[in-house]
């Protein structure tokens, strides 16, 4: 009997070995433990892109997300969501002879974090919107206003803050030394393409891991945190990892596993996919991807935005108080500012909801798919636009779908 259980054992044990891949090379997650921590923490390299194949997270980053009781990232780059469009390319719509807009070009828009074929949001920003949909704590190591400064000074974008010069490397071979955590050959790679400029690698790298390292430090101490910096932070002599140690930490690699079926951890991590808003005065309940900033405007009107920074993509709410003088019709020949070409839809949605929606032209959104309905006090006007892709796909009414009065 005693063999017979564990021959069974063994069974079970290798079935579990076929079904999880190790990468025993991959530095990107380390624990932060020592130090008189209570919990434990985690430090993680990111990259400022929205390839999909950096989006590949081991096993232990779905842990390490799941159980930290905050996020932690250089900057709150959500806070520039009124402000930033990250489209770098005009969308090219034509209008068929019926009145419908179609693409003008099958190739995905280019953003500054990468094109509508990534992930929607880029990784950084990835983070951050599961943070605040799994209602973490959100703290940032840098101010937005010192990063832009930064780039300001050196005339670089973010994106291009681990930008290629073409005579060092290739983005494709970026992407593979990040896909195998090599956060050497990252760091190396940081070297030679800050060093064309004197000075540019002490002010982009060495200053900033000693103040971010600084901030993480405190931070540390309160909670327990899942820090994301960009990988080319972490080695080296100056690199956070040493610096954290130099204060007095543990910092250990976790090993990369990838199990074939999701684990608990990565179920829940991804079950974390809208944030619910709900304006009592008004009775309307909104679902955005993320938690979208909250501004007031004119005449102290509720304006809500959200943008996907990766592919380009932005989601807009606005409450604006009516008399009921206007039908929904009439309201949206004021609004819905179309091509001469285009038609606005009229009609009603099977809970009974009048809707008026169509194709709309204005500064600064340019061509974006608008909504409107209304109730006896309040019009809600809601646009979603994006790269080519974005505006020939059914994600604007997906977006619409999730907006109504209770």
């Amino acid at each position: 009997m005693l063999n017979k259980f564990l021959f069974f054992v063994l069974i079970a044990c290798s079935g579990n070995l076929l079904a999880q891949s190790v990468q025993p090379e991959n530095e990107l997650l380390w624990e932060i433990s020592g130090n008189g921590l209570k919990t434990k923490s985690y430090l993680y390299g990111s990259l400022h892109s929205n390839d999909k194949r950096i989006f590949n997270f081991s096993d232990s980053t779905y842990f390490a997300l799941n159980t930290a009781e905050s996020i932690v990232l250089e900057t709150d780059l959500f806070s520039l969501f009124d402000e930033w469009d990250t489209r770098q390319e005009d969308v090219r719509l034509l209008i068929d002879n019926k009145g419908k807009p179609y693409t003008g070009s099958d190739e995905p828009t280019k953003t500054i974090y990468g094109d509508e074929d990534g992930m929607p949001q880029f990784l950084d920003a990835y983070f951050l919107e599961y943070c605040y949909n799994a209602e973490k704590k959100f703290y940032p190591l840098e101010l937005v206003k010192d990063q832009l400064q930064m780039m300001n000074d050196w005339g670089q974008t973010e994106s291009s803050r681990l930008g290629l010069n073409p005579q060092v490397l290739s983005q494709e071979k970026l992407i593979d030394f990040y896909v195998k955590g090599d956060i050497s050959s990252l760091d190396r790679l940081m070297k030679a393409n800050l060093s064309f400029n004197p000075g540019m690698h002490d002010d982009i790298i060495i200053s900033r891991n000693q103040t971010m390292a600084i901030g993480l430090d405190t931070l540390l101490r309160k909670q327990s945190v899942f820090c994301a910096v960009g990988a080319g932070h972490l080695a080296g002599e100056l690199g956070m990892i040493n610096l954290l140690r130099a204060k007095g930490y543990k910092l250990r690699r976790v090993l990369a596993t990838f199990s074939e079926q999701p684990v608990k951890e990565k179920q829940a991590v991804r079950s974390k996919k809208g944030y619910t808003i709900f304006n009592e005065t008004a009775g309307l309940l909104a679902i955005f991807p993320g938690k979208p900033k909250e501004l007031k405007i004119w005449d102290n009107h509720p304006y809500l935005i959200y943008r996907e920074m990766g592919q380009g993509n932005t989601y807009s709410l606005e409450l604006v108080p009516i008399d009921g003088t206007l039908s929904l019709e009439e309201q949206g020949e004021v609004y819905i500012a179309g091509p001469d070409e285009t038609m606005s839809a009229h009609y009603f949605l099977d809970d009974g909801t009048e809707v008026c929606e169509g194709l709309s032209d204005t500064y600064p959104e340019g061509p974006h798919w608008i909504r409107l309905i209304q109730s006896d006090q309040y019009l809600v006007i809601m646009k979603a636009y994006g790269g080519n892709k974005f505006m020939n796909s059914n994600r604007p009414k997906l977006f619409f779908s999730k907006v109504g009065f209770e």
